[in-house]
Protein backbone atom coordinates (compact mmCIF):
# COMPACT_ATOMS: atom_id res chain seq x y z
CA UNK A 1 0.00 0.00 0.00
CA UNK A 2 1.44 3.11 -1.40
CA UNK A 3 -1.37 5.58 -0.62
CA UNK A 4 -3.01 6.87 3.12
CA UNK A 5 -6.19 8.86 3.59
CA UNK A 6 -6.04 12.30 5.51
CA UNK A 7 -8.38 15.49 5.90
CA UNK A 8 -7.16 17.97 3.49
CA UNK A 9 -7.78 20.79 6.15
CA UNK A 10 -9.69 21.81 9.70
CA UNK A 11 -12.97 20.56 10.37
CA UNK A 12 -15.21 20.69 13.11
CA UNK A 13 -18.23 19.09 14.23
CA UNK A 14 -20.99 19.59 17.16
CA UNK A 15 -22.86 17.08 19.16
CA UNK A 16 -25.05 17.74 22.44
CA UNK A 17 -26.95 15.07 24.80
CA UNK A 18 -28.60 15.68 27.67
CA UNK A 19 -27.83 19.48 28.27
CA UNK A 20 -24.20 18.22 27.48
CA UNK A 21 -22.16 20.18 24.35
CA UNK A 22 -19.87 18.28 22.58
CA UNK A 23 -17.29 20.88 20.29
CA UNK A 24 -15.10 18.54 18.09
CA UNK A 25 -12.34 19.74 16.15
CA UNK A 26 -10.27 17.88 13.63
CA UNK A 27 -7.30 19.24 11.81
CA UNK A 28 -4.46 17.47 9.46
CA UNK A 29 -0.92 16.80 11.35
CA UNK A 30 2.27 15.28 10.34
CA UNK A 31 4.23 14.95 13.83
CA UNK A 32 3.07 13.84 18.00
CA UNK A 33 4.31 17.50 18.95
CA UNK A 34 1.76 19.24 16.02
CA UNK A 35 -1.10 17.08 16.95
CA UNK A 36 -0.19 17.87 20.95
CA UNK A 37 0.10 21.52 20.02
CA UNK A 38 -3.58 21.54 18.59
CA UNK A 39 -5.29 19.95 21.90
CA UNK A 40 -3.05 22.72 23.65
CA UNK A 41 -4.49 25.11 21.50
CA UNK A 42 -7.95 23.84 21.91
CA UNK A 43 -7.58 23.61 25.53
CA UNK A 44 -6.29 27.46 26.01
CA UNK A 45 -9.11 28.56 23.88
CA UNK A 46 -11.76 26.56 25.66
CA UNK A 47 -10.26 27.39 29.08
CA UNK A 48 -13.69 26.82 31.00
CA UNK A 49 -14.71 23.52 29.43
CA UNK A 50 -14.70 20.91 31.99
CA UNK A 51 -12.77 18.21 29.47
CA UNK A 52 -10.79 18.53 26.29
CA UNK A 53 -10.55 14.95 25.33
CA UNK A 54 -8.63 13.62 22.16
CA UNK A 55 -7.09 10.74 19.97
CA UNK A 56 -4.50 11.12 16.61
CA UNK A 57 -3.21 8.79 14.54
CA UNK A 58 0.08 9.42 12.16
CA UNK A 59 1.91 7.74 9.39
CA UNK A 60 1.06 5.58 6.31
CA UNK A 61 1.12 2.43 8.48
CA UNK A 62 -1.36 3.89 11.02
CA UNK A 63 0.59 2.39 13.52
CA UNK A 64 1.19 5.53 15.56
CA UNK A 65 -1.64 6.75 17.82
CA UNK A 66 -2.38 8.03 21.19
CA UNK A 67 -5.18 9.44 23.09
CA UNK A 68 -6.21 11.46 25.92
CA UNK A 69 -9.73 11.07 28.35
CA UNK A 70 -8.48 14.37 30.17
CA UNK A 71 -10.56 13.15 33.59
CA UNK A 72 -13.21 11.12 31.95
CA UNK A 73 -14.05 7.83 33.17
CA UNK A 74 -10.58 5.85 31.42
CA UNK A 75 -11.88 4.52 27.64
CA UNK A 76 -15.07 6.40 27.55
CA UNK A 77 -13.89 9.73 25.58
CA UNK A 78 -10.45 9.23 23.39
CA UNK A 79 -10.50 5.56 22.52
CA UNK A 80 -14.15 6.27 20.85
CA UNK A 81 -12.37 9.80 19.16
CA UNK A 82 -9.51 7.32 17.79
CA UNK A 83 -12.70 4.47 16.83
CA UNK A 84 -13.94 6.80 14.42
CA UNK A 85 -10.82 7.79 12.79
CA UNK A 86 -9.83 4.06 12.47
CA UNK A 87 -13.31 3.83 10.85
CA UNK A 88 -13.02 6.26 8.59
CA UNK A 89 -9.50 4.48 7.94
CA UNK A 90 -7.82 8.05 8.16
CA UNK A 91 -3.76 8.68 9.69
CA UNK A 92 -2.06 11.94 10.38
CA UNK A 93 -4.76 13.49 11.70
CA UNK A 94 -6.05 14.82 15.63
CA UNK A 95 -9.61 15.17 16.90
CA UNK A 96 -10.10 17.09 20.18
CA UNK A 97 -13.56 17.01 21.66
CA UNK A 98 -14.48 19.80 24.21
CA UNK A 99 -17.14 18.84 26.44
CA UNK A 100 -19.52 20.68 28.45
CA UNK A 101 -21.41 19.46 31.14
CA UNK A 102 -25.05 20.00 31.18
CA UNK A 103 -25.51 19.06 34.48
CA UNK A 104 -26.96 15.72 33.86
CA UNK A 105 -24.80 12.82 33.79
CA UNK A 106 -24.51 10.37 30.86
CA UNK A 107 -23.13 7.35 32.22
CA UNK A 108 -20.17 5.52 30.61
CA UNK A 109 -22.29 4.35 27.89
CA UNK A 110 -23.64 7.57 27.07
CA UNK A 111 -20.78 9.29 27.22
CA UNK A 112 -18.84 6.76 24.28
CA UNK A 113 -22.04 7.45 22.32
CA UNK A 114 -21.13 11.46 22.61
CA UNK A 115 -17.94 11.43 21.93
CA UNK A 116 -18.23 9.00 19.32
CA UNK A 117 -20.51 11.19 17.14
CA UNK A 118 -18.79 14.24 17.88
CA UNK A 119 -15.56 13.01 16.49
CA UNK A 120 -17.81 11.65 13.56
CA UNK A 121 -19.36 14.67 12.96
CA UNK A 122 -16.23 16.68 12.60
CA UNK A 123 -14.85 13.69 9.94
CA UNK A 124 -18.15 13.81 8.34
CA UNK A 125 -16.99 17.71 7.85
CA UNK A 126 -14.23 17.19 6.34
CA UNK A 127 -12.51 16.81 3.04
CA UNK A 128 -10.76 13.53 2.81
CA UNK A 129 -7.62 13.53 0.34
CA UNK A 130 -5.78 10.38 -0.89
CA UNK A 131 -1.73 11.09 -1.05
CA UNK A 132 0.90 9.14 -1.49
CA UNK A 133 3.80 7.67 0.14
CA UNK A 134 6.61 9.05 -1.16
CA UNK A 135 10.38 8.58 -1.11
CA UNK A 136 13.25 10.69 -1.85
CA UNK A 137 16.65 9.98 -3.19
CA UNK A 138 19.29 12.69 -3.67
CA UNK A 139 21.72 12.07 -7.33
CA UNK A 140 24.84 13.43 -8.39
CA UNK A 141 26.36 13.21 -11.28
CA UNK A 142 28.49 14.91 -13.89
CA UNK A 143 27.10 17.83 -16.16
CA UNK A 144 27.93 15.91 -19.01
CA UNK A 145 25.44 13.58 -18.20
CA UNK A 146 22.51 16.37 -17.93
CA UNK A 147 20.57 15.12 -20.99
CA UNK A 148 20.26 11.59 -20.00
CA UNK A 149 19.26 12.41 -16.68
CA UNK A 150 16.59 15.14 -17.00
CA UNK A 151 15.27 12.37 -20.19
CA UNK A 152 14.67 9.80 -16.84
CA UNK A 153 13.16 12.82 -15.12
CA UNK A 154 10.92 13.44 -17.60
CA UNK A 155 9.81 9.98 -18.60
CA UNK A 156 9.59 8.94 -14.87
CA UNK A 157 8.30 12.27 -13.66
CA UNK A 158 8.83 12.34 -9.75
CA UNK A 159 8.85 15.63 -7.67
CA UNK A 160 11.78 17.78 -7.57
CA UNK A 161 12.53 18.76 -4.62
CA UNK A 162 15.88 20.71 -5.25
CA UNK A 163 18.63 20.94 -7.57
CA UNK A 164 21.83 22.46 -8.22
CA UNK A 165 24.01 22.45 -11.92
CA UNK A 166 27.64 23.16 -12.15
CA UNK A 167 30.38 20.84 -13.23
CA UNK A 168 29.01 18.31 -10.21
CA UNK A 169 25.29 18.29 -10.55
CA UNK A 170 22.83 17.40 -7.76
CA UNK A 171 18.94 16.66 -7.59
CA UNK A 172 16.46 15.32 -4.50
CA UNK A 173 13.85 13.78 -6.15
CA UNK A 174 10.70 12.63 -4.39
CA UNK A 175 8.69 9.71 -6.39
CA UNK A 176 5.92 7.43 -4.95
CA UNK A 177 7.57 4.49 -2.85
CA UNK A 178 5.48 1.89 -5.90
CA UNK A 179 7.41 3.89 -8.26
CA UNK A 180 10.84 4.10 -7.24
CA UNK A 181 12.05 1.20 -8.12
CA UNK A 182 12.24 1.89 -12.09
CA UNK A 183 13.00 5.28 -11.27
CA UNK A 184 16.29 4.36 -9.16
CA UNK A 185 16.84 1.11 -11.94
CA UNK A 186 17.35 3.86 -14.86
CA UNK A 187 19.48 5.69 -12.86
CA UNK A 188 21.95 3.58 -11.89
CA UNK A 189 21.86 1.99 -15.72
CA UNK A 190 23.95 5.65 -16.01
CA UNK A 191 27.60 4.64 -15.07
CA UNK A 192 28.98 8.22 -12.73
CA UNK A 193 25.45 8.45 -10.89
CA UNK A 194 25.66 8.49 -7.46
CA UNK A 195 22.22 7.85 -5.76
CA UNK A 196 21.91 8.62 -2.14
CA UNK A 197 18.64 7.55 -0.01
Amino acid sequence: MDTYKTIFAPSQGTYSQLRSKFLAFAAPVRTADEAMAFVAGVQKKYYDARHVCYAYMLGAARDTFRLGDNGEPSGTAGKPILGQINSAELTDIVIAVVRYFGGIKLGTSGLIQAYRAAAAEAIAAAEVVEKTVDETIRITFDYLLMNDVMRIVKDESPTVLAQAFDNLCTMTLAQRASLMPRLRARLENLREVTIEG
